[in-house]
């Protein structure tokens, strides 16, 4: 009688056996591709938010007026520059409310801001307050670009208490503060300044990010007559499991003519 050609139980539980194995390192292995593609898709994305930010602080501050620059704990404050000119004529009587200057290239809007002649040697609180005599004018109301000599007018009257050497004039505008809390940064703005730096000034808030571990660091070396200003920043972006952080890091000069 010829036999049956098949197979055995033991054959079968051994291929059973074989298939789970590769079954278990094929699925082992997709899924560590996998999360090693989304580990390293989130630190593009971290790396690509340390840039951005990085990128629009840089911006702000190599646009502020040098002098104005302040820092508190996890916080930066600063005024931002939105023209500069030359002035032949400071403010005079009887209203001291005039300033003769040579024409701006392109004049600035005239919603809250100051004139700043020169300010070194005062407190920062001084850029901010606006004290008269002082560097910084009250708001400036009219622009003229057009009469010969090119004239700024103030609301109220103002005496500067200094000469620019280079008899430079600065236009700037409502402060902007970029402070830490908890675990967000966030971008202030149109609030009213003060002469102390505030850690949480109101205004309008911004979040530039979401994701800090630690405290951010913000440190600024003031501007001299023989350099300009350095401002130096960092932070940490921390992943969404907690495991991994980006850190931040960032030096911006800040440009000046006294």
């Amino acid at each position: 009688m010829n036999g049956r050609a098949g197979y055995t139980l033991i054959e079968l539980i051994m291929v059973i056996v074989l298939l789970s194995i590769v079954a278990t390192v094929s699925v082992r292995f997709v899924g560590l591709s996998t999360q090693g593609a989304l580990d390293t898709s989130a630190r593009q994305l971290r790396a690509l938010q340390s840039v951005v930010i990085g990128e629009q602080l840089t911006r702000e501050l190599r646009a502020a007026f040098p002098l104005s620059v302040r820092t508190s704990g996890g916080c930066i404050e600063w005024l931002p520059l939105e023209a500069g000119t030359n002035y032949s004529s400071r403010t005079k009587g009887p209203n001291f409310n005039q300033i003769e200057i040579a024409a701006f290239s392109q004049p600035p809007s005239t919603d809250d801001i100051r004139a700043v002649i020169y300010g070194y040697g005062t407190g920062t609180g001084d850029l901010y307050t606006g004290a008269d005599p002082g560097p910084v004018s009250s708001t400036i109301s009219a622009i003229d670009n057009n009469s010969t000599p090119a004239t700024i007018t103030l609301d109220s009257s103002h005496r500067f208490n200094t000469n620019s050497p280079a008899r430079r004039l600065f236009v700037v505008s409502e402060p902007v503060s970029v402070c830490q809390s908890g675990r967000f940064l966030y971008r202030y703005s149109d609030y009213t300044p003060t002469s102390t730096q505030s850690t949480s000034p109101g205004g309008t808030q911004e979040v530039l990010a979401a994701s800090l571990d630690g405290t951010a660091d913000f440190r600024v070396v003031p501007a001299t007559l023989q350099r300009a200003a350095v401002v130096q920043f960092t932070f940490e972006l921390e992943s969404a499991d907690g495991n991994e952080t980006t850190t931040v890091s960032q030096e911006v000069q800040i440009r000046n003519v006294p």
